[in-house]
């Protein structure tokens, strides 16, 4: 049996969205604590939308730059399952950042053209010895910026065996998302800017039929693993 991709949408920070993202059947939900994001919420702000969140949802918290303590103090205001670290921290400070709060984390590799593959399966293998929290890498394209370029990056860099442990972010939307799970076959999609109607809000609809298009992906990854087995 063909695992369903896990979907999260990122970037929530209004009640109605969060309501929207769990009843389109997502996964997780991610929160902005980046202070200099359009999408940026308190921790205040992300407990109370958190306490509207049903039980096996994960609730993700997205930090950049920031410190263990800063962190650590985050998370004690805000119930988050999972942390995402998304600037330039080391894999030893993503480590410390984790250990500090007691929250597995994603650790973002932002992707560049001169990316290998092997680069990718390296930079894996650092982050998991380094820590027992360790989770998974979770794949941006790299720019500028901070906390999602909203652009798709070469995903033929992915290696076939990196790619059902990692999250594939990066300028997704509902019109790529089925081509994009179908080709990379990734673990989990993460999208924000593209199921929005402007910086911050989400548009439920885009939530809905995104879910959707992955969802169409697993059909047909299911179909060619049926046409494959043996008769």
């Amino acid at each position: 049996m063909q695992q369903r991709t896990r979907i999260k949408i990122c970037g929530l920070t209004r009640a109605e969205d969060v309501a929207a993202a769990v009843a389109a059947g997502a996964d997780a939900i991610g929160f902005v604590f980046y202070p200099k994001s359009p999408r940026h919420v308190t921790p205040a702000r992300a407990a109370a939308l958190i306490a509207a969140v049903p039980p096996f949802v994960g609730c993700v918290g997205l930090f950049v730059n920031a410190s263990p303590e800063e962190v650590a103090a985050t998370c004690a205001i805000a119930p988050l399952s999972l942390i995402q670290l998304h600037g330039d921290e080391t894999v030893a400070e993503s480590a410390a950042i984790a250990a500090a709060c007691g929250r597995q984390f994603l650790r973002v590799f932002r992707v560049k053209p001169d990316t290998r593959p092997a680069d990718l399966l390296e930079y894996e293998q650092l982050c998991r010895a380094a820590s027992p929290l360790f989770s998974s890498l979770l794949l941006d394209t790299y720019v500028d910026a901070y906390g999602g370029a909203g652009k798709v990056f070469d995903w033929s860099l992915i290696p076939k065996e990196l790619a059902p442990r990692v999250v594939l972010s990066g300028g997704l939307s509902v019109n790529s998302a089925t081509d994009a799970v179908v080709r990379v076959r990734p673990y989990a999609v993460d999208i924000s800017s593209g199921v929005e109607a402007a910086k911050g809000i989400k548009d439920a609809r885009k939530i809905a039929d995104f879910v959707g298009a992955v969802r169409a992906a697993d059909t047909i990854i299911e179909r060619e693993h049926h046409h494959e087995r043996p008769a």
